[in-house]
């Protein structure tokens, strides 16, 4: 095994009876057709039903609305980007030439996607607990307290109003790609602010969620500029 995956096992805390499970968990689509994304879609059911528990457990005076929009907070692309960068894992994920070249290993929706497929791969390769218990690992770094369901405000809305308190027009998007079969697009959407002379991409199933994702990876880019 590749020695980089070795030490991200060693963090993930858990020993793959199956390898190759492992490997296509952090393989994007433009490097093979043994890709991630089954998994993904697999992960992103377990890690809500994993962070579902553990709110239950930890928030339990919480109404069901607070609940929703608190596990909303945790399951988003922002929370799991964070979570990715934590376990290292842009120099792990295998890429195609095209994608590489064009920064894929820090775009946050290709990493973000990568945790869920790690996670639905250790549920296909041990079962529920050990994957559950993994979520549970993975967040204990995370602030969870109440105030969380009051800060749902997604990515395009953030951008849009750190842009305006700084009088600054709002962000243009479009889309760059589409790909895929018509019942299951993908779309890469880019998002530019000229006035700033900065562009970011994102990728989502629908243009609506292309767009937020180009969003969040402008709203990392501002902030780690202008801190």
């Amino acid at each position: 095994m590749d020695p980089r995956l070795q030490t991200l096992q060693q963090k993930l805390q858990h020993t793959f009876a199956d390898p190759k499970l492992f490997q296509r968990a952090v393989t994007h689509r433009s490097f093979s057709a043994d890709h991630n994304e089954r998994l993904e879609f697999l992960g992103d059911s377990v890690l809500n039903l994993a962070v579902s528990s553990l709110l239950y457990r930890r928030l339990g005076t919480l109404a069901e609305g607070d609940l929703s929009r608190t596990r909303a907070n945790l399951v988003k692309q922002d929370t799991l980007h964070q979570l990715a960068l934590d376990l290292d894992l842009s120099g792990v994920l295998r890429l195609g030439e095209g994608e590489a070249r064009s920064g894929g290993q820090k775009r946050p929706s290709i990493l973000a996607d990568a945790v869920e497929a790690l996670i639905g791969a250790v549920f296909l390769d041990a079962g529920y607990g050990p994957a559950e218990a993994l979520v549970h690992r993975l967040y204990q770094a995370v602030e969870i307290n109440p105030q969380m369901q009051a800060m749902g405000k997604d990515a395009k809305t953030g951008l849009q109003e750190w842009l305006q308190a700084r009088k600054m027009k709002v962000p243009s998007y479009r889309v760059v790609l589409t790909t895929g079969v018509a019942h299951r697009q993908t779309f890469d959407v880019e998002c530019e602010i000229p006035e700033l002379g900065l562009t970011e991409r994102g990728i989502g199933g629908s243009r609506r969620a292309g767009e937020q994702a180009a969003a969040a990876a402008m709203l990392l880019t501002l902030k780690a500029k202008y801190k």
